[in-house]
This record gives structure tokens, C-alpha cells and sequence, in this order.
């Protein structure tokens, strides 16, 4: 009952700690007080279906509970140091006074006692100048993936990545966390480590937090060559996902795979992509040679989607594989979605917003329901300053388009005869991140409020001619 004592104190102090208060319930239920747990499990709120639900492996909990309960010890001993750092202080200060000084009262003076400094408790050599345990340095180079930020994403993380499929030998996992807006996650620029997850090649998973929300501690602190690493994964998985989605695109239209980059990034109008960088280029055999090799339809030419496990309830990839690599994060083919409520469009995939930007629309004008990007073109009417600015995107053959605007204080408004309005460097982006192809979706009331992009935007190189001087644009601007 050790620990219940000091994880009772703990949420005496930290009442507020949903974690504690369910590892508190769990030691109850142990010792068959289950009065008290329910209790604890109240308290706990959705930390406890989060974690029950999820199935986390019992190691991760007992080094989860372990590192909550070394915060409450690391303070004890932060106390502990400050008390002996003031006897030192003390003693020191009597080893200054002279050996023939007259003590009060006129009797003979005391003896200097030399100041001796006490030891440090077991284990905290390790720790560093804030108190706070330092973080171990990864034994490889790690492989990336991406979860909801705080105790619910690390419990869907955690399970996944201590349980079988993830391939032989030791194995290192940074996970980043993503916040949520309702039923979105936001894929924000830079996204921070939550926390690094280390299987040893016997299977035992151990978690290094960076995020207070997932230990319950204070965190260490990911050095910079890690963080460099995951900002350079974001990059090369919305590059993937762009790629991904343009491959399953063609071969719905088409009924098959394209034969290389030619067909994927050719002149108008076999533009359904703008281009490759480098990397989609030497990403796209592998990716080819998995989609005809799976089965299914055009989501088969996803990254991923046929991996052991698939994607998760919440639409995200499962774990990365073996080998040091990483795993698709985006399983689903990208969207856009126009929330004509508060003049956002979205690109996203399954549940997670990649951008969200704000858009001018025509109100009712604008019709709602779904289409698909069917026409991409550069400069439309051969002007990049005129009424569609220098990116249009038609839906579905209709006179409907998203396009830029020669009007940029018509966005955030109902001023159009029913197009989608976007700014000049929001329409530029989107027309490299969405291939042709891409499904469409016009509602109301789905979308958060918060734009959403990066401030340096994706921008593919241009490998063909993509404007179409043969036909006049006619769409209801």
C-alpha cells in the first residue's frame, strides 16, 4: 500500500490531476476497496475510459505511475537538499568565526565544526539544474507518428506501440502531439514532442514525457536535433499525403495506376499534380508497387492503408513499422470541406485539419453537397490579377469554382454569385496540396474558426504548363 499512501497524498496536493486520481483507483481496486476506486475512477473522469478502452499494456502504466509518484519523491527531495544546503550554509559560517572569538556571555569560544557536504539521495545525479530527471538520449534514430495531445492520445499511442507488429530489435517512437477542436485534430506547424516510447528487443516499453499532461511531472526536454528531425517528418508526410491522394485519385478516374511522375504531373490538363519535389519522386515507385499489390479500390494506393491493424477509430494510421522508418500518418485520401457558416475551407484528412483558411462565398449562392476538383488550372483567362486570381479550380464541370480574387476584402464575406473566394497565397497553397480529383464537400457549421497554416506554405514545383489559353472561364464569381 506504499504507493496508494503516496499517490493519496499526491491528489491531496494535485486534485485536479485526472491521471492520479485513476492510478489512485487502480492501487484501491488491488487491494479490493472498491468503494474507494469507483471513487478515484469518478474523479478521473475521461482519463478512466480513455485508458480503460484502450487497453493500455500494464508496464506502461506501472512506469507512467512510477514517474508520477518520482515527482512527488523529486519534491521531498528538492526539500530535503534545501534544508542541508542551509546547514551547510550554517556550518559553513561557524568555520569562519576565529578560534579565540569570545562566545556570548564571556565564556570560552565554541570549536569550528567543519561543514561537510551530505550526500545525495540514490539517483539524483541524473537530475538536472531544475529538478526535473533528464531525459535519456534515444538508443536509435527514432521513427514519427502523431496522436491527440494529452493522457487520451498517449493511452491510443501507448497501446499501440508496446503491442506486437512493430517488428524485432529495439525500437524507438517519438510521438507528436496535435491539439483538438471538437472533433478535429490540427495538424499545426511544428508540432511538439509528447513522448518518446524505447522497446528493448524483449518487448518492454519505456516512455521519456515532454508534455506535463501525459506524465504528470515535470518534463524533460527534447533536444534540438529531435525536434529538426519531426519538423522534417511533418514536411515529408504532407508531401506524402499530397502524392498518395493524387495516385488514388487518377486511378479512380482512370481504373488504373499511372505509369510514373509523367502522368501525374503533366501539362494541362494531366496536371493532377502541380509537381514532385525530390522526395515525392523517390517516394512514388514504392508507393506504386504497394497500391498494385493491394487489393481494394483507389484507397488501396494509400500509404498504410493496408498495414497490420489499418487506421485507428479516430483516422489515424497505426504505428510506424520496423527498420527506423515511419508509417503513413494520413491512411485517408485528403478533402476539402467549406463550412459556409463561418467562411472556412478545410483540407483534411479523416479527422485531422491540415489547413483551414478563410474564404468569401456567395451565401445562398453557394451551393451545398458534394463535388470533385475536375479542372486546375494556372492564371485562368490568361490573367493572374483578374476576377479568378492566378489558381482556379473547377467543381465538378459546374459554373462553380474555388478561385483567388482580384477583391481581397471580399473574404469573410457573402459577396460572390456563388464561387469559393480564397487569397491570393491561401489559393496558390491550396492548388498544390489538393491533386485533382479531390472530393469536395460544401456544409454548414462543421469547421472550427481558427485558420490554420503554416508560415512556411508547401509549394511543389511547377514540371509542366498548366494553363489552358484555349477556353474562356465563365464561373459565377
Amino acid at each position: 500500500m506504499k504507493n496508494s499512501q503516496y499517490l493519496k497524498q499526491y491528489v491531496q496536493n494535485h486534485p485536479e490531476n485526472k491521471m492520479a486520481w485513476y492510478l489512485l483507483g487502480k492501487e484501491y481496486l488491488k487491494s479490493g476497496q472498491e468503494g474507494k476506486a469507483n471513487y478515484c475512477f469518478n474523479q478521473a473522469g475521461g482519463v478512466y475510459e480513455a485508458f480503460e478502452h484502450s487497453k493500455v499494456p500494464a508496464d506502461l502504466l506501472r512506469d507512467y505511475e512510477e514517474r508520477l509518484l518520482e515527482a512527488g519523491r523529486e519534491k521531498e527531495r528538492r526539500r530535503l537538499r534545501l534544508r542541508r544546503s542551509l546547514l551547510a550554509l550554517i556550518l559553513a559560517l561557524l568555520a569562519l568565526i576565529p578560534a579565540n572569538a569570545a562566545a556570548p556571555g564571556g565564556g570560552p569560544a565554541a570549536r569550528p565544526v567543519a561543514a561537510v557536504p551530505a550526500a545525495a539521495p540514490a539517483g539524483e545525479a541524473a537530475a538536472g539544474t531544475d529538478g526535473s530527471a533528464a531525459a535519456p538520449a534515444p538508443q536509435s534514430a527514432p521513427a514519427f507518428t502523431a496522436r491527440e495531445a494529452g493522457a487520451a492520445g498517449f493511452a491510443s499511442a501507448a497501446a499501440q506501440l508496446a503491442g506486437p507488429g512493430t517488428g524485432p530489435g529495439p525500437q524507438t517512437t517519438a510521438v507528436l502531439g496535435m491539439e483538438r477542436a471538437g472533433r478535429w485534430l490540427l495538424w499545426r506547424e511544428k508540432l511538439p514532442l509528447s513522448f518518446l516510447a524505447e522497446k528493448d528487443g524483449r518487448g518492454k516499453t519505456t516512455i521519456t514525457a515532454y508534455d506535463a499532461a501525459v506524465c504528470s511531472c515535470t518534463p524533460g526536454r527534447p533536444d534540438a536535433g529531435l525536434a529538426a528531425a519531426a519538423a522534417q517528418w511533418q514536411a515529408r508526410e504532407e508531401e506524402r499525403a499530397v502524392l498518395a491522394s493524387a495516385v488514388a485519385a487518377f486511378r479512380a478516374a482512370k481504373g488504373r495506376l499511372p505509369a510514373g511522375a509523367g502522368e501525374l504531373a503533366g501539362d494541362y490538363p494531366g496536371n493532377w499534380l502541380t509537381g514532385l519535389t525530390p522526395a515525392m519522386e523517390r517516394e512514388l515507385p514504392g508507393l506504386l508497387r504497394a497500391a498494385a499489390s493491394a487489393s481494394g479500390g483507389g484507397n488501396a494506393a494509400l500509404p498504410g492503408s493496408a498495414a497490420p491493424g489499418g487506421a485507428g477509430a479516430d483516422g489515424q494510421a497505426g504505428p510506424p513499422g520496423a527498420g527506423g522508418g515511419s508509417g503513413a500518418l494520413f491512411s485517408q485520401p485528403l478533402e476539402i470541406i467549406v463550412d459556409k457558416a463561418n467562411h472556412r475551407l478545410a483540407l483534411v484528412s479523416g479527422n485531422v485539419i491540415l489547413r483551414n483558411y478563410k474564404v468569401g462565398l456567395g451565401g445562398e449562392r453557394t451551393p451545398e453537397g458534394r463535388f470533385v476538383l475536375t479542372d486546375k488550372v494556372v492564371n485562368p483567362n490568361g490573367k493572374d490579377d483578374g476576377d479568378f486570381g492566378s489558381r482556379g479550380m473547377q467543381l465538378s464541370d459546374t459554373n462553380y469554382a474555388i478561385h483567388g480574387t482580384n477583391e481581397p476584402d471580399s473574404i469573410g464575406r457573402d459577396e460572390s454569385l456563388g464561387c469559393v473566394r480564397m487569397g491570393k497565397a491561401d489559393i496558390e497553397e491550396l492548388f498544390d496540396l489538393a491533386p485533382r480529383g479531390t472530393p469536395v464537400s460544401i456544409t454548414k457549421g462543421v469547421l472550427p474558426d481558427e485558420p490554420l497554416h503554416p508560415q512556411n506554405r508547401l509549394d511543389l514545383p511547377d514540371t509542366g504548363n498548366q494553363t489552358n489559353p484555349r477556353k474562356v472561364y465563365r464561373w459565377l464569381n
